[in-house]
Formats: structure tokens, sequence, C-alpha cells
């Protein structure tokens, strides 16, 4: 029998000690360094295409842009507790806390549709440029700033009144768009293959860089407090730059059809949402070293992707498809197989 205060057992109890603690350290460890399962798929059903998703931290709300409107999901419940109407094919969503304001951009018809982030209450339309996508709200300039694609600019809107007061022309066609909360908006250039960089007081393009072999990149996150911009790429490829000296740091491989992306500033984790069915998740070792850390299957046609800050949850949708129609399989356009009635799903993904 071992004595209570034997030498023997103080080493058996520390070397158990230290197995838990390599243990916990090893589990927290696969966590932050991309640990990543489909914890939840909820129906959402519904017509209609979609595309960005937008988090509303203050209420723990989803904003989920569709062809002709927003849908609006409880994040608790995963039930619809409103939606925002009058969208012609719905782009993106931006959120304005000061003013109590939501935004959410119209690509047809070249609008922005403001509203009461209480009530979800129309509050006006205002015409900003050809095909708006994208869209942010810059808390340093207190703007709100649209991707303009076929127009090639950013319209800039006042986020009081939801007026048009002014535009920058980006010398390409712009996707997504990021801020970094001081001073700076970085946009990508998706027919140039480039990284803007915009001053948004000023209204104008300050610094423009390559970031090939990226070719029509698309997705925009950004680890502020290390100046890394993370964006995702049409060749199946994530770019990742660095905005203080605009210069590329390296590519990593992600998967097909990828649309959005986004980055967890507590567990150091870029995520790319790619169409083919799956997330890539890429960790951030240190500003200059990055990893695959794994692959995500969510679902067909998830090529869109918000984070929760608070709770590090990852959103995205998707829906199953049927054949496609054998008279559009011979066309050359820009066709997709037909969406299954009510199969439009909501996907969460956890640590």
């Amino acid at each position: 029998m071992i004595s209570r205060t034997s030498p023997l057992r103080a080493r058996i109890v520390s070397g158990i000690a230290t197995l838990l603690g390599v243990a916990i350290a090893g589990a927290a460890g696969a966590q932050s360094a991309g640990g990543y399962h489909v914890a939840q798929r909820i129906p959402l059903g519904g017509e209609g295409g979609w595309d960005y998703i937008a988090v509303d931290t203050a209420r723990g709300r989803l904003f989920i842009s569709r062809s002709d409107r927003v849908m609006v999901v409880d994040q608790a419940t995963g039930k619809q507790v409103g939606e925002i109407t009058g969208l012609n094919r719905g782009h993106g969503i931006a959120l304005d806390y000061a003013t109590n304001h939501g935004f959410a951009t119209s690509g047809a018809d070249s609008t922005v549709t403001m509203f009461d982030l209480g009530t979800l209450a129309v509050l006006k339309r205002t015409v900003a440029g050809v095909d708006d996508d994208a869209v942010l709200y810059d808390p340093a300039s207190k703007r709100v700033f649209t991707m303009n694609g076929d127009a090639g600019t950013a319209s800039v809107l006042d986020p009081a009144s939801g007026q048009r007061v002014g535009s920058i022309d980006l010398g390409g066609k712009p996707e997504f768009g990021v801020t970094d909360g001081a001073g700076k908006l970085y946009v990508n250039i998706e027919d140039k293959g480039e990284v803007v960089e915009v001053d948004p007081v000023a209204l104008k393009v300050t610094r423009r860089w390559s970031i090939a072999p990226c070719e029509e990149p698309t997705g925009l996150a950004m680890d502020v407090a290390h100046r890394r911009l993370f964006s995702v790429c049409g060749n199946k490829t994530m770019a990742v730059s660095d905005a203080a000296s605009g210069k590329l740091i390296t590519t990593l491989p992600i998967g097909a059809g990828v649309d959005g992306a986004a980055f967890d500033a507590v567990s150091g984790n870029a995520f790319a949402s790619n169409g083919e069915g799956t997330v890539t998740v890429v960790h951030e070792d240190a500003p200059d070293k990055f990893r695959v850390a794994s692959t995500v299957q969510t679902m067909a046609g998830a090529r869109t992707i918000a984070l929760d800050p608070k709770t590090h949850r990852v959103y995205t949708v998707g829906a199953r498809f049927g054949p496609m129609p054998a008279a559009a399989a011979g066309s050359t356009g820009r066709r997709r197989p037909p969406m299954i009635p009510g199969s439009f799903t909501l996907v969460v993904l956890e640590p």
C-alpha cells in the first residue's frame, strides 16, 4: 500500500495532472486550430436564391438576403421572426447600431433599402450604383459603402438619412469590402485580382496591390490586430496579404465555388465558404504563418458565410438541387440546376 505522503504517490499524482493538462490543452488547441463541426441544420424553406448573411449581435438575429427579400432569423430558436421585402436580386446587408438602421442592397435595380433594426420597417430606398452588391458600415467615417460591381464604384450613404453623399471610382469590379475601424477600407477587385485601400473620409483610393496568383477574388475578411487580409478566390485559393505593406504573404488551397470569408480574432481562424459544399478553416499560427486546419462538409450552394464574434459560431446557407433540365444542359449561359422546393437550409458550425 502506498502511503499518503510517499514520494511515489506524489510522482503518480503529478504525472496524472500533467497528462490531464496535456489532454485539456490539446483539446483546446484542436478547437482553436480549426476543430469545427456542423452542429445544426435548420430548414428555413422559401423560394428564390440567396447571397450574404449578417449577424445582429445586439439582438441575436441573422439577416439572410434572398432574391426579393431579407429573412430575419432568431439565432436561439432558428425560427424566422420577420422579413424586409421589396428587394430585386438581394445581395448584402450592413447594420449601424448608432442610428438603429440596417441597409440591404438590391443588384437588379441598383438600390439600397434602409430599414429600422427594431421594427424591420422599410424607411427609405436610395439609388446607389449599377449592380450594387456587398455593403458595409464604417464606424470611423460613420458612412455606409456599397460595392457596385458593373459600375466599378463604391457609393457612399449617410446612415442617418439614407441619402447618397458620394461615389468612389475603384478602378475595377469590386466584390466584398472590409473596414479596419480606424480609417481604412479594403476591397477585393474581382476582374483584376487586386486589393484596393480606400480612405473613407477623403473618398479616394490610396493604394492597390496584386494578390496573384489569386483569380477573381470575392469574399474578404481581416485580422485587424495583425493587419492581415484574407481574400478568397475563384481558382480555389485563399490569398493572405499584409495591409500595412501592401504585399502578398502566402496562398492556401480552399474549395471550389467560394464567395464568402470570415475571421475570428479570438481563435485565429479564417474561413472560406465554398459552394461545392465545404468550409475551409485556415489557422493563423503566427502573423506570417498559416495552414489549412480542417475542411468541414456543409451542403451544396453554401458559398457565403457569417461569424458571430460572441459565440464563435459560423453560419452558412445552402439547398438541395434537382437535375439540370435537358434544354439548359447544353447552354453556354450561366445556368444552375433547379432548387428543390423547401430545401433552403441554415447550417450552423461550432468549434
